[in-house]
C-alpha cells in the first residue's frame, strides 16, 4: 500500500485547521435569539400586563368572585412559561453557567409567583368590592371599620405576601438570573451589531420592564442589577472583550427603562395622594395606584 506524501499529509492538515478556525470564527459571532426574545415580549405583554386588563373586561358573570378569574388563569400561565423561556435562554449562553444557582433561582422564581398569584387574587376582589389601591390598608373605607379589629391585621399580612415577599421572591431570581446570563454575552468580536429585529423588538421590551419596575416597586433592585451590568462591561472591555448583539439588547434595556421610569417619577412628582402612599427617598409610584386615583373615577 502506497504512503502519502508527507508533503500532502502536512497540506491536509493545514487545511483541516484551516476550517476548524473558520466555524470557530463563526461560532463567536453570536445569534440574536429573536424567537427567545419575542417570546418573552409576547407572554409578558399578554400574560403579566394583560392580566389586570382581562380581570376588569370579562363580565364578572363569567368568573364569580369565588372562583378563579381570568386573571389567575393568565398567572398560571406566566408561571410555568417564563421560567420555561428563562431556561432556554440560559441554554443559548455562549458560557457555562453555575448550573446549581440557575436552578435555585428558578424555583426561587416558581414559588415568589405563586404567592403573588394568591394575594394578587383576592387583591383584585377587594377592588371590586371598592377596595382603592392608592390607599394603604387601614385608610380604605372597606377596610378600615372590620369587626373585630384583628381582621385589619389579616389583610395587612396578605399585603405582605403580595407586595413584599412575593415580588423579592419572584423578582430577585428573575434578574439574578438575567445578570447572570448577561455575563456571558461577552465576545471578541467588534464588528458585532444588534439586528434590525432587536431594535424592533427593544421599544415594547422596554415599556414592559418600566410597568414590571414600577408596578413591582423593585427600583431598587432594578438599580443594583444595572450597576452590576455597567462594572461587567467596564472590566470585560479592559480584558478586550465587547458586548455580543443578544448582551447589548439586555443593556439598551435596561437603559431605556431607567429613563423611562425617571419621566413617570417626574411627572407625578407633585402628586400629594400618591406622596402619601410612597413616602420616604425613593419615590415611585404604580400605575394601577395612578389608575384607581385619576383615571377609574372619571
Amino acid at each position: 500500500m502506497r504512503r502519502r506524501p508527507q508533503s500532502a499529509a502536512l497540506t491536509s492538515s493545514f487545511l483541516r485547521a484551516g476550517s476548524e478556525k473558520t466555524v470557530s470564527t463563526a461560532a463567536a459571532q453570536s445569534q440574536f435569539h429573536t424567537d427567545l426574545w419575542l417570546c418573552f415580549i409576547v407572554q409578558n405583554w399578554i400574560l403579566d400586563f394583560g392580566r389586570p386588563i382581562a380581570m376588569i373586561i370579562m363580565p364578572l358573570e363569567w368568573f364569580p368572585l369565588n372562583k378563579p378569574s381570568v386573571g389567575d388563569y393568565f398567572h398560571m400561565a406566566y408561571n410555568v412559561i417564563t421560567p420555561f423561556l428563562l431556561l432556554k435562554l440560559i441554554e443559548q449562553s455562549p458560557t457555562a453557567l453555575p448550573r446549581s444557582a440557575v436552578y435555585l433561582c428558578i424555583i426561587t422564581f416558581v414559588m415568589g409567583a405563586s404567592i403573588h398569584l394568591v394575594g394578587d387574587s383576592i387583591n383584585h376582589r377587594l377592588i371590586l368590592s371598592g377596595y382603592q389601591l392608592h390607599l394603604s390598608v387601614r385608610e380604605n373605607p372597606i377596610i378600615k371599620d372590620l369587626k373585630p379589629a384583628s381582621l385589619i391585621d389579616s389583610f395587612e399580612l396578605l399585603y405582605y405576601y403580595d407586595e413584599h415577599l412575593g415580588h423579592s421572591m419572584w423578582y430577585v431570581p428573575f434578574f439574578l438570573i438575567l445578570f447572570l446570563y448577561f455575563t456571558g454575552c461577552f465576545t471578541q468580536v467588534k464588528d458585532e451589531k444588534m439586528p434590525y429585529s432587536g431594535w424592533l423588538l427593544l421599544g415594547p421590551s422596554a415599556v414592559y420592564y418600566w410597568y414590571l419596575i414600577t408596578e413591582g416597586q423593585i427600583f431598587v433592585l432594578y438599580v443594583f442589577t444595572f450597576f452590576a451590568m455597567v462594572a461587567t462591561v467596564m472590566r470585560q472591555r479592559r480584558m478586550g472583550f465587547v458586548l455580543d448583539s443578544n448582551g447589548r439588547f439586555l443593556f439598551y434595556n435596561f437603559i431605556i427603562t431607567l429613563g423611562l421610569v425617571l419621566v413617570w417619577v417626574a411627572y407625578l412628582w407633585n402628586d400629594k395622594v400618591l406622596r402619601k402612599k410612597y413616602p420616604g427617598i425613593i419615590y415611585v409610584p404604580e400605575p394601577w395606584s395612578f389608575y384607581t386615583l385619576h383615571i377609574k373615577g372619571s
